[in-house]
């Protein structure tokens, strides 16, 4: 089973919109940060990927929304990777409020509350010939200090 791997966030105030919850563009972001985190963790920093020749890339994002995010969320976002065949692979990830600094949900849900689900697809970049990389789940376990936490034994 894939390594399982969270952030934890705070909701800031300029991420909030006109309706008083948080925009739907920074659910991307807690992705983003979630993704980089994960790599990183295993030993594929973006520092660590570009010394190689190489970079992720995000070809296509889903988020499906279930609860608003209000200012001072504490939030999880947790990031899981799944590799199969070809050029690609997925990256998902949930997250769940659990709790608020000072307060209790805001809209009356329990703590653990999910909020939103993101699936990702992504491929592992040749920067020189500009292309995607096959098995890119080989080269990430190549460069990787930590390849359990892509799920590579």
């Amino acid at each position: 089973m894939p390594d399982r791997f969270s952030v934890r966030v705070s909701v800031r105030s300029y991420e909030i919109d006109a309706n008083g919850h948080v925009n739907h563009a920074v659910y991307h972001q807690y992705g983003e940060h979630a993704r980089t985190e994960h790599l990183t963790a295993a030993g594929c920093s973006m520092a660590r990927l570009q010394e190689h020749g190489l970079g992720i890339v995000l070809l296509e994002t889903h988020v499906r929304f279930v609860r608003e995010l209000r200012h001072g969320d504490l939030v999880d976002v947790d990031s899981r990777m799944t590799f199969g065949t070809g050029k690609t692979f997925e990256m998902a990830h949930t997250i769940r409020r659990c709790g608020a600094e000072g307060a209790t949900g805001t809209d009356g849900a329990d703590s653990e509350t999910v909020a939103a689900e993101i699936t990702c697809r992504m491929g592992v970049l040749d920067s020189a010939i500009r292309r995607l990389v096959a098995e890119p789940w080989a080269r990430l376990a190549e460069i990787a200090t930590a390849p359990e936490r892509l799920g590579l034994g």
